[in-house]
C-alpha cells in the first residue's frame, strides 16, 4: 500500500494561498459591479496576455478546445477540409478538428521532443497529397479533400520546430494554428527570422488552455486565442458570442464560448507571476537533469531542443517498466502521471479513421514508456530530492547495483 503523499504530482493549493487576497479582490469587484461576463476584466486579460505572447490580439474564450475550434472556423477551415496534426496529444486537439467539420490526418512525432516531426510532415504532404498549382490547393490523394491546415502541438512546455513547418505551410498554402495549450511563455528560436519567438505569435493563430493545472491556470475552465490578424480576431470574437456583431445583431451563427469576468480577473492576477513561475519550472527541470544523469540507462530524462526555451508544463521521463516504476514511487508517496497512455489513432473514439497499430511507431513507442514526475513552481528542493531518491532506487534495482 502506498504511503501518504509526500510529494504531490501537482500542487494547486500553494499558489492560491499565496495570492488569496488578490484573488478575492477580483470576486469582490465582480460582485460590486455585477460584471460577470465579458467587460473590463476580460479586456484587461486579453490585452495583457497578447503582450505576454508577443502577439497583437487575444480573444478570451471558455476553453482551450473552443479556442482551437473557433480559430479553425474564423480561418475558413472546416467541412470537407483536412487538418494535419499528431496522434500524441490530448484528445481536445482532434475534437476541435472533427467538431469544426474537418477530417483528421495524423503525422508522427520526433522521438526527442515529442512534437510534430517536420520530416514526417513533408513525407505526408509530398507523398500522400498532390498540389494543384493552378487552384493553389493541396489535395489528399486518398480522400480527394483539400488539406487546409497544420496544427503543431507544443507539448509538455516545449515548442515544435516551427521554421520547417511554416516553410511547408507557405509552399502549399496551408494555415498554421498552434496548439499552445501547454506552452504559456515557451520560446522558439527562428533561424529564418534570427530571433526568439513566443509560442502563440508564430502561426496565423494559437490556442491556449487555462485549465487549472496549466502553467497559467484559471480556477475553473478558460482559454484564449492569440493572433496578429485583426480581422481574424474580430471574427473569433463574434463566433464566441453567438455570432453577434453587436447585441442581437447576428452576422453568423456562433457559439456560447465566452470567458467569464471572474476567471479573467483571476488569470490577470496570476499572469503577473507567470514569468517567475516558468523560471522556477526551468530551474527545477535543470536540477532534475543534473540529479538524474546517472539513471539514464534505466530512466531517460527529457531533452530540450536547441531551438526552444521550454517552460516545463510537465517533466516527462521514459522507463521500460512503467507500472513498476509508478508503483515504486507511489509506495513512498510520490505522485506521477501519464501524458498520454493511448495514442489518438488507437482510441475507440477514432476507430473509424483509416489508421491501425504500427502506423505511427514513434508515438506508439513513446506512449508505452512515458511517465510525468512532480513539477510545479512551488516545489522545494527537499521534495525534489525525495523524488530523485526514489527514481534512483528504482534505476539501481534495474541494473542490479545497490545504493
Amino acid at each position: 500500500m502506498a504511503n501518504p503523499t509526500k510529494v504531490p504530482f501537482l500542487d494547486l493549493v500553494a499558489p492560491h494561498k499565496q495570492l488569496e487576497n488578490e484573488l478575492l479582490d477580483v470576486v469582490k469587484k465582480a460582485f460590486s459591479t455585477a460584471g460577470f461576463i465579458g467587460g473590463p476584466m476580460v479586456d484587461e486579460l486579453e490585452r495583457d496576455f497578447a503582450a505576454f505572447c508577443h502577439s497583437k490580439y487575444c480573444v478570451g474564450v471558455n476553453s482551450g478546445t473552443d479556442a482551437l475550434r473557433f480559430a479553425f472556423m474564423a480561418a475558413g477551415v472546416g467541412a470537407g477540409d483536412v487538418i494535419v496534426t499528431v496522434p500524441h496529444t490530448f484528445i481536445a486537439t482532434t475534437e476541435a478538428i472533427s467538431q469544426s467539420g474537418a477530417s483528421i490526418a495524423f503525422v508522427d512525432i520526433d522521438e526527442k521532443t515529442y512534437t510534430l516531426d517536420p520530416l514526417k510532415l513533408r513525407e505526408y504532404l509530398e507523398g500522400q497529397c498532390d498540389f494543384d498549382a493552378k487552384a493553389g490547393k493541396l489535395i489528399e490523394r486518398s480522400t480527394k479533400r483539400r488539406v487546409a491546415a497544420i496544427v503543431p502541438v507544443h507539448l509538455y512546455g516545449q515548442t515544435a520546430d516551427m521554421d520547417p513547418i511554416m516553410e511547408l505551410a507557405a509552399k502549399y498554402n496551408l494555415v498554421v494554428i498552434e496548439d499552445a495549450c501547454q506552452a504559456h511563455g515557451a520560446e522558439y528560436f527562428s533561424k529564418k527570422k534570427n530571433a526568439w519567438l513566443r509560442a502563440g505569435s508564430i502561426g496565423l493563430a494559437a490556442a491556449f488552455s487555462f485549465y487549472p493545472g496549466k502553467n497559467l491556470g484559471a480556477c475553473g475552465e478558460g482559454g484564449a486565442i492569440t493572433t496578429n490578424d485583426e480581422a481574424l480576431a474580430q471574427r473569433m470574437k463574434m463566433i464566441r458570442d453567438h455570432g453577434q456583431a453587436k447585441k442581437y445583431y447576428h452576422d453568423v451563427e456562433g457559439y456560447n464560448g465566452r470567458l467569464d469576468s471572474i476567471q479573467a480577473g483571476w488569470l490577470t492576477v496570476k499572469l503577473r507571476h507567470l514569468a517567475n513561475w516558468n523560471e522556477s519550472r526551468r530551474k527545477l527541470a535543470h536540477r532534475y537533469h543534473e540529479l538524474l544523469q546517472e539513471t539514464m540507462d534505466s530512466v531517460g530524462i527529457p531533452q530540450e531542443a536547441e531551438w526552444t526555451k521550454g517552460v516545463y508544463h510537465l517533466y516527462v521521463v521514459r522507463v521500460q517498466d512503467r507500472e513498476a516504476f509508478q508503483n515504486h514511487l507511489a509506495e513512498f508517496g510520490v505522485g506521477t502521471g501519464i501524458h498520454y497512455p493511448i495514442p489518438l489513432h488507437l482510441q475507440k473514439a477514432y476507430a473509424h479513421l483509416p489508421y491501425k497499430k504500427g502506423d505511427f511507431p514513434v508515438t506508439e513507442r513513446v506512449a508505452g514508456e512515458i511517465v510525468s514526475l512532480p513539477m510545479f513552481p512551488q516545489m522545494t528542493n527537499e521534495q525534489q530530492d525525495e523524488v530523485v531518491k526514489r527514481v534512483k532506487e528504482f534505476a539501481a534495482a534495474r541494473v542490479g547495483v545497490g545504493r
